[in-house]
Formats: C-alpha cells, structure tokens, sequence
C-alpha cells in the first residue's frame, strides 16, 4: 500500500484526531479480533476476505488498528501484515501480549516478562516491523508483581523494540503506579453506553491527557441491534442504533478512540460512518438517561 489513504470516502476522519504514540491519529479504530475464526480461535472462514475488511477500513479513514498475538492465535497479526504492509505511515498498528489462549475463548493472564519479552519479539516478525509502535500489556498478571511486568516492557522500550507502552484492563490505582516507572501512551478497557464500569479510568484519563482506548463499543453487539434499546432514538436522529452508540463514546470525552470490529465490510462502513453523526444536547441527554 502507497503512503497515502487508499481511495475511499475517509469519513473516519470526522472523528478528529488525537496524539497517540506518537502520531496525530483520528479518533476512529479498528479492533482486529474478529478477523479470525469463531471464538476468536483459529482461521477465519476466509482469509482473502479479513484481508480485504482490514483494507477498506483504511480507505474509510481508519488510522488505529489494534490486535493483540492471543487473536487466533497470532493469525489477526499475519492477516493484518498480509492487507497493509508495507505500512503506510499515517497507519498506527497496535498489538499486545500477556495473555494465552488454550481454545475458543479461553482465556488466561501470562505476565512473566520471559514471556512478554517472547511475545513482543514475535509480534514484531508476524508484522513484520523492527519495533511497534505502541505494544500494550494485555491484562495485569496477579501472579507476578506488577513492577516486574512493566519493568520488562520497559526494558523493550529501551531496546528500541516499543515504541510506546500502553495498558488493558486497569485501574486508576495501576494506571498511577505504572506511571510512577514508565510513561504510559494509552489505557484500554472495556466501554460502552451500557457497559460503564470504567467510568472512574476513563475520567482520570481524561484529566490525564492519556488517550482511551474503549473495546467492545457495542457491548458485544448488543448495542448494533435495530430492536435493542436505541431504536426509539435512532428513528428520530436518522442513524442506526450501532452509528447512535458509537458517536456517543465520540462524545463523551475528547481521549476516545473506539475500536469497533466486525467481520462485514457493510458493517463496518456502517460503523465508521458514525463518525459523522452530530449528537444534539436533548438527544444526548436521552442516551446518558439510558446508560444510567
């Protein structure tokens, strides 16, 4: 791929942009998990087709597309290097370690810094990069005393093999301590308009200046659904239910970066496309009124 956006609407780009390891990137991502099989497990049914899904959210404007060495395992990292490599350079790909997979969603945290220091290393031959950009730990070992977790990508970054460090599944009270060693680029947690348990992460990154990276958007697609809880609200606006959650995480803080995935091009302009949708004060009070 050239260095410049692939011919393509780029309404993505209505998200704005923000500061994220490093590169000035708009506000609206990708998440790479489901470009492999069921499960999150295996070869997707398709590989051709993941690869042209990863290729069309960047002709859409898509700049952050996140993945992680568990997704398949490791075949969401090959699919991606196969659509976008050469990267171009406005492209941020970001990946994680710290987690195992044993089958279709079975998971468990694997923080010894052997092993992340393995995984780090072998993320970068499946992109084929000599560092990442941003490499974040993908859930706190409780096993293994935090400091040496991020001491070893700290050790990483130092060898020039991370660009930036970011965090998954944290606290305010982790987030302060990883800070107390490291400069931390981004946190990333589960978030939602109806799964808003991270409201306290999310405020003190706000107030922090460190970009938020929010998974799951639609709440596991419950959200995109056109009977679910937004269908009053989206007849009224003219957005679908997923454009309606999607532009509301756009609004609720200026460090948000969703990270929508889907296995359908049509979903996927689908969502990208909330980008553009303009919420007004009354409409935003109805969908704060149905988070709480």
């Amino acid at each position: 791929m050239s260095d410049e956006p692939s011919a393509g609407d780029r309404v993505g780009h209505a998200s704005g942009t923000i500061r994220l390891a490093g590169k000035t990137v708009h506000r609206f991502g990708f998440g790479a998990m489901r470009l492999v099989g069921p499960g999150v497990w295996g070869e997707p049914a398709s590989r051709g087709d993941s690869v042209r899904l990863v290729r069309r959210a960047v002709e859409l404007g898509v700049d952050v597309i996140d993945t992680a060495s568990v997704y398949g395992p490791h075949i969401s990292e090959e699919i991606i290097r196969t659509a976008l490599h050469p990267y171009p350079q406005h492209v941020l790909i970001t990946t994680k370690g710290g987690q195992t997979q044993s089958g279709p969603g079975s998971y468990a945290v694997l923080g010894r810094p052997e092993y992340l220091r393995q995984e780090c290393v072998l993320s970068m031959r499946r992109l084929g990069v000599d560092h990442i950009d941003l490499y974040q730990l993908h859930g706190v070992d409780p096993a293994v005393p935090f400091e040496d977790q991020i001491g070893e990508l700290q050790k990483l970054q130092e060898e020039g093999k991370i660009g930036a460090i970011g965090l998954n599944q944290v606290t305010v009270d982790q987030i302060t301590a990883a800070r107390e060693i490291v400069d931390i680029a981004s946190v990333q947690n589960q978030y939602s308009l109806t799964q808003r348990q991270h409201d306290d992460v999310l405020d003190h990154c706000t107030r922090q200046g460190i970009p938020f990276i929010s998974w799951f958007p639609l709440d596991i697609g419950a959200l995109a659904q056109p009977d679910g809880p937004l269908r009053g609200i989206a007849g009224a606006t003219g957005a679908t239910p997923a454009q309606l959650a999607l532009a509301w995480l756009l609004a609720r803080a200026e460090n948000m970066v969703p990270i929508p995935g889907t296995t359908s091009i049509p979903h996927l302009e689908e969502n990208v496309a909330a980008a553009t949708v303009r919420l007004d004060p009354a409409h935003l009070a109805q969908l704060d009124a149905l988070a709480a």
